[in-house]
């Protein structure tokens, strides 16, 4: 078997769903962390873009970009987590597609300045909700993305719902309870144990650091993690 090193830093959502893709493969692999700030030598002479993440195999080759990455397991390692239909396959891969406008949409308060900034950012966030909303209504009864079967799609998204509900218990949004089958899709990846590199009160502890450190306008807010998190 291949041996795997995954580089990651601590919190970086895009390494997070690689991590995610191997751990439903059951395949062993080494997370190794860097700090961003720090970027040694023998990282940036693997990594053509000086990104995370990077996948290593054997020693020898350096895979980049999630999307990528999660392509090249499933196509090399068991069970395959795509669909076997070449047009529900062509539809995930495009909702995966999705994922980086998804994302920027539903964390920007994370990144707002003022408080008028944060209130738009926010305003926006129901636009993606409401899309996934229509989208998982057409895919079947769930829990997951297709149905019944976990998927790279269900990978894809774990990370940034994840930073959502942090963001949510920071300061109150309320958005995704309009949104039955986003909230119930969004329990069932949190509830998976694929989804934790971390245990979730540590890991949500060290995202509200990072929020505490950005010194963007939500940090005031951040308080202990509430033990429901626990």
């Amino acid at each position: 078997m291949a041996k795997y090193m995954l580089v990651s830093f601590r919190t970086c959502p895009w390494v997070q769903r690689s991590a995610i893709v191997l751990r439903e493969k059951n395949t062993e692999f080494e997370l190794r962390h860097i700090e961003p700030d720090n970027r040694p030598d023998w990282f940036l002479a693997i990594s053509p873009h000086k990104k995370v993440p990077v996948l290593r195999i054997d020693d020898k080759v350096s895979l980049f970009e999630s999307n990528a990455i999660n392509e090249y397991l499933d196509e090399t390692i068991a069970p395959r987590l795509h669909p076997e239909d070449p047009i529900a396959r062509a539809i995930n891969r495009a909702w995966t597609d999705y994922v980086p406008t998804f994302a920027s949409t539903v964390t920007a308060v994370a990144y707002a300045d003022t408080e008028a900034d944060y209130n738009k950012a926010a305003e926006q966030i129901p636009v993606p909700f409401e899309r996934l909303e229509k989208a998982l209504e057409k895919q079947g009864s769930g829990p997951f993305f297709n149905g019944a079967k976990y998927s790279l799609v269900d990978a894809a998204y774990a990370p940034f719902l994840q930073r959502y509900v942090f963001l949510d218990r920071v300061k109150r949004l309320g958005h995704i309870e309009k949104f039955p089958r986003l909230k119930a899709w969004c329990g069932a990846i949190l509830d998976r144990a694929s989804t934790h590199s971390f245990p979730a009160a540590e890991f949500e502890a060290m995202y509200r650091e990072n929020l505490r450190r950005r010194n963007k306008w939500v940090a005031q807010f951040i308080e202990p993690v509430p033990a429901a998190a626990e």
